[in-house]
């Protein structure tokens, strides 16, 4: 390291989480871009399609306190690179479920979706660890925000290929292309991705800077090599995620974020077919349509955290700067509803991008996370966070399943949405209270432990 002007790795580093979160949200949104096409072609039902669509959410949940731990045992960079390529693999492997008869392919298809879901489950703890080691504090709100805004991104970029795919080649090969994508990425992702301590293009100069400023540098030292960095804290962290399930305010951020997830998996989907079926677009049209609320949500996910760090630097205190943005955005974000009362296309689609710019500006959980988790589990209590709010990516696609079936529209799946962005803000407002890091008690010491400490105490 050199001790000249401090160079920006970290911002290549970011850029590397923002590609791979647009991957990521990509490969899970070819389903709802496939979607219409694969009702025709496996002739299944909306309830089916529902519980498709929430294979991938199931896994995703289940996964994600065993991947938060694999990331504190192991490291981000070698548990992240695995999951990159292993849930690219399962993409792939989507596009040739057409190959088998037709309930053979729904339970392929189902399956397939559910190991996505949990080869996807360590992204966003690896994310925010990342981001914890390799950002000062003062920049983690703007750094998380520019990551988390990559789910808009994705649609941004893709939804208009992916809809292109399907219409001139078929829906089969939407999956091919996106996970061969993924695969390629994750071989990238090894060469670029090391601790900060041990990147070979940083210099000493901005080492300092983000270590004498918060950054966590030393989280990754000697993950996986030896017992030694592993066994001590495995007996305290089971009680550690008692603490934080009792706590409060962070029941108060798991329940928003639930909510918001809830809007997000309206969008990644239900929205594309929303469009196909009740709005009468073709596959291709839909796919362009889509990118235009993700556009504005992808405004939205970066002005919130700008707006949000503003607030901070302006005096104010941590929890106005965080919830203002939240709320405020929230509020936005409800105006989906209004799409039951309108029939001009374009004012369709600008309310559902005035409802996603909205939800992209409230979407500022994971910098919340980042100020509020306790340190000795910084893997752990962002996948606990990312479990509770991805709940809503099994429960939103089977809910609107069922209501479109009983009901034969979309008109209460939207109400449904709307309804899930005023309990968000309902629960920052009544429920959250200060936004303050967890101070986390250490568990009662007993049995030889106890006796060895006591002795040293004498000594």
């Amino acid at each position: 390291m050199q001790a000249t002007k401090p160079t920006h790795v970290r911002y290549l580093i970011l850029l590397m989480l923002f590609l791979v979160t647009t991957i990521n949200y990509a490969d899970r949104a070819t389903i709802a871009i496939a979607g219409s096409s694969l009702q025709k072609d496996l002739g299944i039902d909306a309830v089916t399609l529902g519980y498709i669509f929430s294979a991938f959410g199931w896994a995703y949940v289940a996964g994600q306190i065993p991947g938060g731990w694999l990331l504190d045992r192991f490291g981000s960079k070698k548990v992240y690179a695995l999951s990159i390529f292993t849930w690219s693999l399962f993409t792939v492997l989507q596009g040739y479920v057409g190959e088998f008869g037709m309930s053979t392919a729904i339970v392929a298809l189902f399956m397939l979706r559910f190991l996505v879901g949990l080869a996807e489950a360590p992204s966003f703890p690896g994310n925010a660890r990342i981001v914890a080691a390799w950002f000062p504090t003062a920049e983690r709100g703007t750094a998380s925000a520019i990551f988390n805004s990559a789910q808009y991104f994705a649609t941004v970029l893709f939804a208009p290929l992916m809809g292109w795919i399907v219409y001139t080649f078929g829906w089969q090969h939407v999956f091919v292309v996106m996970g061969s994508i993924g695969i390629v990425f994750s071989l990238i992702w090894l060469k670029v991705i090391h601790s900060p301590r041990q990147h070979p293009m940083i210099n000493e100069a901005e080492f300092k800077h983000i270590a004498e400023n918060g950054g966590m540098v030393d989280m990754d030292q000697d993950k996986g090599k030896g017992q030694a960095a592993g066994k001590p804290a495995e007996g305290p962290k089971w009680d550690y995620v008692r603490q934080l399930l009792t706590n409060r305010m962070m029941l108060g951020v798991y329940l928003s974020q639930y909510c918001i997830n809830a809007i997000t998996y309206f969008f990644l989907t239900w929205f594309p077919v929303y469009l196909v079926q009740e709005r009468g677009m073709t596959i291709l049209k839909a796919g362009f349509i889509a990118s235009l609320p993700a556009i504005c949500g992808f405004i939205g996910g970066v002005l919130g955290g700008v707006i949000s760090d503003y607030l901070l630097r302006k005096g104010h205190s941590l929890t106005f700067a965080r919830k203002a943005p939240i709320i405020a955005g929230l509020l936005v974000s409800s105006s989906i509803v209004a799409c039951n009362y309108v029939d001009i296309e374009w004012m369709v689609v600008g309310f559902m991008a005035l409802a996603f710019f909205g939800k992209g500006v409230g979407a500022l959980g994971w910098a919340v996370v980042s100020d509020t988790s306790p340190k000795q589990i910084a893997g752990l209590s962002g996948g606990l966070f990312n479990m509770f709010g991805n709940i809503a990516s099994i429960t939103t696609p089977i809910v609107i399943g069922y209501i479109i079936s009983s009901t034969g529209s979309f008109k209460w799946a939207l109400v449904f949405v709307g309804c899930n962005a005023l309990v968000a803000v309902f629960s920052y407002l009544v429920i959250v209270g200060p936004i303050k890091r967890v101070v986390l008690k250490e568990p009662p010491v007993s049995g030889p432990e106890k006796n060895n400490k006591l002795s040293q105490a004498h000594s």
